[in-house]
């Protein structure tokens, strides 16, 4: 009997390859009513091309100073491709990958799929913390085209991971890897995830508890307990506190000299670790008097390939 062939879509965030590209994807990014609403819905387009423009010249300049683009698509490329060759000798199984904001979207990977004469989607979120903003915007967008593309085709989901123990496997070495840049010193550990507005989690959004229910299983496992704060506000709402650099200041007050910076809600490297964490974060504790290092992300870590590869296989025997 010939087995089923599987298609597995890794879900990203995407990200501008080039400059010419940070304009368009700041506008798809604005453009989504699931992170921001913009007033009524007819005025979210027009005022996520207004957003985009204003903003595209300040995020230049930050890309630019990364190296011009994102790397995030190469990045989930590669991820991809390790989990492909993981899932060689497990049966028949073909890896894509869909952004939300960028390319390729999930309309081109699915038609890249349903050429291969896939016979059923496991779509795989990259974002081990579900949040509707992220894992629940993807998974409308693919759903939607999936209707559209392929109606009946089977697809099944895996919206959060956070307590995998393969995961939590990859932090942890990250984390050592991070410690020992430090020549054992006094090392204060800071998680810092992607901030949300305060609202989702008063609607119900689950990412915060998976948040904390990382940190208390690496806490438990390495005896070392750490800071958590959010980075990357946008907008004029209330979002989630401490922010990344209130929570550098505070602990420059508490006379804290070392900061071992975990980007705990990325699992790949893009503008937030890249920027944010190791240039901006960094500079500003530097000016303080504290020195600011950030454990590597994951990327292709071996635990992590091995972890979505864990997922897909529960998922393809069920």
């Amino acid at each position: 009997m010939e087995k089923q062939l599987i298609g597995v879509l890794l879900l990203n965030m995407g990200g501008p390859d080039n400059q010419a590209d940070v304009a368009p994807f700041l506008y798809n990014l604005f453009s989504d009513r699931e992170i921001i609403r913009l007033g009524p819905p007819w005025l979210q387009k027009p005022l996520a091309w207004y957003i985009a423009r204003k903003r595209a010249g300040k995020s230049r300049q930050a890309y630019a100073s990364i190296g011009g683009g994102s790397p995030l698509k190469r990045l989930t490329m590669h991820q991809a491709q390790c989990l492909q060759d993981s899932l060689r000798d497990e049966g028949a199984y073909t890896v894509a990958i869909a952004m939300r904001y960028w390319q390729p979207r999930a309309a081109e990977a699915i038609l890249s799929l349903l050429s291969r004469d896939i016979e059923r989607i496991i779509a795989l979120t990259l974002y081990p913390h579900y949040s509707r903003a992220t894992t629940g915007s993807s998974v409308m967008d693919l759903k939607t085209e999936m209707d559209r593309l392929c109606p009946g085709m089977p697809c099944d989901t895996i919206e959060s991971w956070s307590d995998h123990p393969l995961y939590i496997d990859a932090l942890i070495d990250a984390i050592n890897q991070g410690l020992n840049r430090f020549d054992s010193q006094d090392v204060q550990i800071v998680y810092s995830a992607h901030s949300l507005p305060v609202s989702f989690i008063r609607e119900g959004d689950p990412y915060v508890d998976h948040i904390l229910r990382t940190l208390r299983i690496i806490e438990k496992r390495t005896g070392r307990t750490g800071r958590l704060c959010y980075q990357s506000r946008s907008g004029p709402v209330e979002w989630l506190s401490p922010s990344t650099p209130e929570m550098i200041e505070t602990l420059a007050r508490e006379g804290v000299k070392n900061i071992l910076m975990v980007p705990i809600s990325f699992v790949s490297d893009h503008i937030e670790t890249l920027y944010e964490i190791d240039i901006l974060y960094k500079s500003q504790a530097e000016k303080l008097g504290i020195r600011l290092r950030s454990s590597p992300a994951l990327n292709s870590h071996p635990s992590l390939i091995a972890c979505l590869k864990d997922l897909v296989l529960q998922r393809s025997r069920q």
